[in-house]
């Protein structure tokens, strides 16, 4: 037995990273925001701000993690992002990405399962923000993204009226009344593993380890092809 033990421990030590391009762009954001990003072994991190970050090849890259905020979509990057969910590579999708390509069904339907509506849409009206609050979050699965996070309070910002698609595999919710109740899901791609984090606005939620454990988690879930 200790012979195994030691066998699968030096095999874990073997292994590469996860090879994380992380997009930034069209949104200002704290400089902590890369804690969750430094010191891990278990990932090998690269900074792309977008559109670079949606050009070129993807054989050097495990997982995308898109922290950019870009209103409309363009023909290269829907092409691009399209092949990345095709090829079966992980997603995850953080805070004011979510608010991205409101003009591309696919993307927000199939892949996202979230639309941020910046104007009245599906019969609803614009969705909003709200900034600086107390915020109970709920473990509501325990899955691989949750594990090691119970309920927690957070500092953060939430989303409201947003349009969401039918049975999202949901991890984490408020009941905070400025919120509209979902914080982390699944995404409902069948094609490849996406996570979404709805929080994540400032330093106060990027030094939160419980936020920290929840997008480290989310990586290294998502790299599971």
């Amino acid at each position: 037995m200790r012979a195994l033990i030691l066998l699968f421990c030096a095999l874990a030590l073997a292994a590469e990273p996860v090879r994380v391009r992380l997009v930034t762009g069209g949104h200002n954001h704290d400089p902590e925001f890369y804690t969750p990003f430094v010191g891990d072994a278990r990932m090998a991190v690269t900074v792309e701000p977008h559109p670079k970050a949606y050009q070129g090849g993807m054989k050097n890259v495990d997982v995308l993690v898109l922290y950019d905020m870009i209103k409309e979509s363009d023909p290269k990057t829907r092409e691009w992002l399209t092949k990345w969910v095709e090829s079966g590579k992980g997603l995850v999708v953080l805070h004011h990405a979510i608010c991205s390509f409101e003009d591309w069904e696919w993307w927000g339907d199939e892949v996202v399962g979230a639309r941020y509506l910046n104007k009245p849409s599906r019969g609803l009206p614009p969705s909003t923000f709200f900034h600086d609050l107390d915020l109970d979050i709920q473990v509501v699965k325990k899955h691989p993204v949750t594990m090691g996070v119970d309920n927690f309070k957070i500092f953060d910002e939430t989303y409201k009226g947003m349009w969401f698609a039918k049975d999202l595999d949901l991890l984490l919710t408020t009941k905070h009344e400025k919120g509209d109740g979902p914080i982390g899901w699944i995404g409902p791609s069948k094609r490849n593993r996406v996570v979404v984090l709805q929080g994540g606005h400032d330093k106060h939620a990027h030094l939160n380890p419980n936020w920290q454990r929840l997008v480290r988690n989310a990586i290294l879930w998502t790299a599971q092809n």
